[in-house]
């Protein structure tokens, strides 16, 4: 039995046991028809022209994980951001941990995704927002189809969240191989501000498919500050489906941190549906040895007077593969758009590989849009300048590639993060980057 056929019969027993209303037991019935139709995704599909999934999914993955909670907290501690007071909602192969997280909050509703979809008094914001940006794709669908466990964070009107959240998933590799499909929602009221942090982390060097599902809705001038940070074992997979609807004067931005796992595809959708709208999409791409990133995004410009802004930088080392492909659309009644994207990449190494596809699709006659990429290798001139200055070449390249990705990091609204990925950065270059921050 394949794992497609694992996991359409599986459903069966999962939905069975599911104790959850009849609108949600529709949605997720609706759900696995398309997973079984579609399957999943090959590289016949143009957005996964560059990304195959075939040596992932030959693992016997356990759908259903053993709960044994032995993890304690010593064990996982140096993979939360410590520098800063923040919410923690903590979840172990895929079900909440109550001793491990800490939700204590005022007027904020920091729950799970099962009670959210159980309980009478979340149903209205569970039928207005759960599943209504999410694509009707595949790997989504199969996520719905299986939603339980996750963060639901609601934040009320005019509320700023004084503290940062912090979302990690752990995988203790109990099994000999784990599929994890966490589901989040995330509602974000008027006027209102959030920031998160999430996190996907592997416990030990079993294999591990996480197929993940964010739901984000910013709602009129509301302001969402997300940080992805992946830094996973060799051999866990992630596949990272976000998508965000944005209402008017609302400004969105994700900062995806790539740097660990074995394969790790983002799908990364936008989607504007007012004016004044700014989405904002960055990221730095660093990895070695087999390791595959593929970050897709797309921004769906629908309203008139708004702005998109994607910057993304990739380091290619060895024999590992970075895929970028992105996309803005301009709809016809999108006047004065304002779109940038930018793909700018350093192959470190004559083994590695990157494919990259910037497109555009305007329908509008006044708007400013550019894209464009870039693919080199170190400046020679301003190499032979450091070691000239005596900066042993180890070094002098390391800081030329920080150099390369800090414009990113200068972007980072939270300085204990960008203190956290610089050292991150320093670790995969092989190096002590030693300045104040």
């Amino acid at each position: 039995m394949d794992l497609k056929e694992k996991l359409v019969s599986s459903f069966l027993v999962f939905e069975d046991q599911a104790d959850v209303d009849t609108y949600i037991h529709d949605v997720r019935n609706d759900a696995i028809k398309i997973f079984e139709e579609k399957g999943f995704p090959t590289k016949k599909e143009e957005a996964w022209k560059y990304t195959s999934l075939n040596k992932i999914l030959k693992e016997d993955y356990s759908v259903f994980p053993k709960q044994e909670n032995t993890i304690d907290y010593n064990d996982i501690k140096k993979y939360f951001i410590h520098d800063i007071d923040s919410y923690k909602v903590v979840f172990i192969d895929g079900k909440y941990s109550s001793h491990l997280s800490q939700t204590t909050h005022d007027s904020i509703d920091v729950c799970l995704m099962s009670a959210a979809l159980s309980k009478p008094k979340y149903r209205l914001v569970i039928e207005n927002y759960f599943n209504k940006a999410a694509t009707k794709d595949s790997l989504p669908s199969l996520n719905t189809a299986f939603s339980s466990e996750g963060a639901y964070i609601h934040i009320p009107k005019n509320k700023l969240v004084e503290k940062p959240i912090q979302i990690i998933h752990f995988s203790t590799g109990n099994e000999s191989a784990t599929m994890l499909q966490p589901r989040n929602l995330i509602v974000v009221d008027e006027n209102s501000h959030v920031q998160i942090i999430e996190r996907h982390q592997s416990l030990t060097d079993n294999p591990v498919l996480t197929n993940s599902v964010t739901e984000i809705f910013a709602n009129k001038r509301a302001i969402v500050d997300y940080y992805k940070v992946q830094n996973d074992n060799a051999n866990a997979s992630l596949i990272d489906n976000t998508f965000i609807k944005q209402k008017r004067e609302s400004v969105a931005s994700v900062h995806t941190f790539a740097f660990g796992g074995k394969l790790t595809r983002n799908n990364l959708n936008f989607y504007q549906e007012g004016e004044r709208i700014n989405s904002i999409l960055k990221g730095v791409t660093i990895i070695g040895d087999k390791q595959h990133v593929d970050h897709n995004t797309l921004v769906h410009h629908i309203e008139p007077n708004c702005e998109s802004h994607q910057d993304y930088k990739g380091i290619f080392g060895e024999n590992s593969t970075g895929v970028f492909n992105g996309k803005i659309i301009v709809e016809k009644e999108a006047q004065k758009t304002n779109a940038f994207q930018a793909n700018n990449n350093i192959l470190v190494s004559d083994k590695a590989t990157i494919n990259t596809k910037p497109q555009l699709e305007i329908f509008a006659d006044d708007v400013k849009c550019s894209h464009g990429c870039t693919i080199g290798q170190l400046d020679e001139s301003a190499m032979f300048y450091m070691r000239s200055r005596g900066i042993p070449e180890k070094e002098a390249k390391a800081l030329l590639m920080y150099a390369f990705s800090n414009n990113v990091l200068n972007s980072v609204k939270i300085p204990e993060i960008k203190q956290r990925i610089t050292k991150i950065i320093a670790n995969k270059l092989g190096v002590n980057i030693g300045f104040d921050l």
